[in-house]
């Protein structure tokens, strides 16, 4: 007996997903006997899963200053010994 994919893996699913799914005469039933904390463990999922894809772009854009504070560092330093090595530039009259 083979037991499908399916079926090991649970995925919750909202209300409204829930409701669709049923009968019109189930389905009022189930409107009157709805749990609200299924809709606040889902809430509770999603919020989680919204932190961690933040956690992950504030990461992201960490790693990413990082590298153009180097890119950076290493313009200033080229700019500052072109400067040195290039002759001053000719004086020229203001009026």
């Amino acid at each position: 007996m083979s037991i499908s994919s399916d079926s090991s893996t649970s995925r919750l699913i909202s209300k409204s997903e829930f409701l669709s799914s049923l009968p019109p005469w189930r389905r009022l039933l189930a409107t009157l006997n709805w749990h609200p904390t299924i809709d606040a463990q889902i809430r509770e999922q999603e919020s989680e899963r919204r932190t961690k894809l933040i956690e992950n772009d504030i990461e992201q854009l960490k790693q990413e200053n990082k590298r153009l504070a180097a890119i950076e560092s290493r313009l200033d330093a080229l700019l500052l010994s072109a400067d040195s090595s290039s002759p001053a530039p000719p004086a020229t009259d203001s009026n």
